[in-house]
């Protein structure tokens, strides 16, 4: 019987082969436990100023100080958010590029004829960040003070009062389409690209009101630029108690809730993603964050990632039914 063996050097490029193929393996897992290995890129489908961004902001500066890695905001405004979804379902899925979105992503699927991504099947989800109500904010230069002046001013003027938007199709639109649906009035609508330069048109007067949620408008109205007439829902809202809700004023239906989540590119790492969530949930839970979210009326989402992405689910067949029955189309 004759053995073959192989020489010196052979043997030891083997050995090392094995070596590392038994270790390569282990090594991956760790490397995708280390996350964050560097900073992460956040896409915030708005420009800055708004609500989405008004969220995002905090959440990155809270994050850095936790994990010593940055969380850069990268905003990518444009055709009411979807712009900047269909940038972060195109890249690389490993956990250094999130996208932060928004309710206004769950009423796309049924504004846009065609998309160049779905959020359900581009993105895994990750958390729901935030919950606020809607606010009806006026500029009160231009309009009563008092919700039911503001209201016969709208009856007796249809279609010369108007509300900007943070683009056709989101919920500062649909909010004003629910609200003109319910109170059977008409108000010219006019998109903007983002809540930002929507707020920023209604501080200068150049725009009557705004349905927006109270995270982007929560500092102008305390500063007195702008009024808020009512939140939507049948309860007040703690950060701000003098504001009438909507059933108090015969609006018992209205109910819009403006929703913060967080995504990651579909193929993400399971392991990267159990990451991501507990560092967004221990962002979350600093004394920093809580001040900052129940400043801007906000409640914090205590979802599962399968809970969340059920969540969504049912929010894009409510706001489909919202569509049909408005009406609603983009400018």
């Amino acid at each position: 019987m004759t053995f073959n063996f192989a020489p010196h050097s052979t043997r030891r490029e083997l050995l090392r082969a094995a070596t590392a193929g038994a270790l390569a393996l282990p090594l991956a897992s760790y490397a995708q436990a280390a996350w964050p290995a560097k900073p992460v890129t956040l896409v915030v489908p708005f420009p800055p100023g708004g609500g989405t961004d008004a969220f995002a902001r905090p959440l990155s500066a809270q994050f850095a100080k936790l994990t010593g890695k940055q969380l850069i905001i990268d905003n990518r405004g444009g055709a009411g958010g979807t712009l900047g979804a269909g940038i972060a379902a195109k890249a690389a899925p490993d956990g250094y590029t999130l996208f932060m979105g928004a309710v206004h992503h769950a009423i796309a699927p049924s504004m846009y004829p065609k998309l160049d991504y779905d959020i359900e099947k581009d993105f895994v989800p990750l958390a729901l960040l935030a919950n606020v109500p809607q606010v009806l904010v006026v500029n009160p230069k231009r309009v009563p003070g008092d919700f039911k002046a503001f209201l016969a001013q709208v009856r007796q003027n249809p279609g010369r009062l108007n509300y900007g938007s943070a683009g056709g199709g989101t919920s500062h639109h649909l909010a004003g389409e629910l609200f003109k649906q319910q109170t059977q009035t008409f108000i010219t609508h006019i998109p903007y690209r983002g809540a930002g330069p929507a707020l920023q048109d209604l501080i200068a007067g150049n725009v009557d009101m705004m349905f927006d949620g109270l995270g982007s408008s929560a500092n102008h109205i305390k500063g007195g630029r702008i009024k808020a007439l009512m939140v939507s829902g049948n309860k007040r809202n703690a950060a701000f108690p003098d504001v009438p809700c909507a059933a108090e004023l015969g609006l018992p239906d209205y109910t819009v809730t403006t929703w913060y989540g967080l995504w990651a590119p579909k193929g993400t790492p399971a392991e990267v993603q159990t990451r991501i969530v507990e560092d967004m949930r221990r962002a979350a839970a600093s004394d920093e964050l809580k001040t900052v979210w129940a400043s801007n009326g906000a409640e914090f989402g205590t979802q599962t990632p399968a809970q969340f992405g059920s969540f969504v689910s049912a929010e894009i067949k409510r706001w489909a039914a919202v569509v049909k029955a408005s009406g609603a189309k983009l400018d």
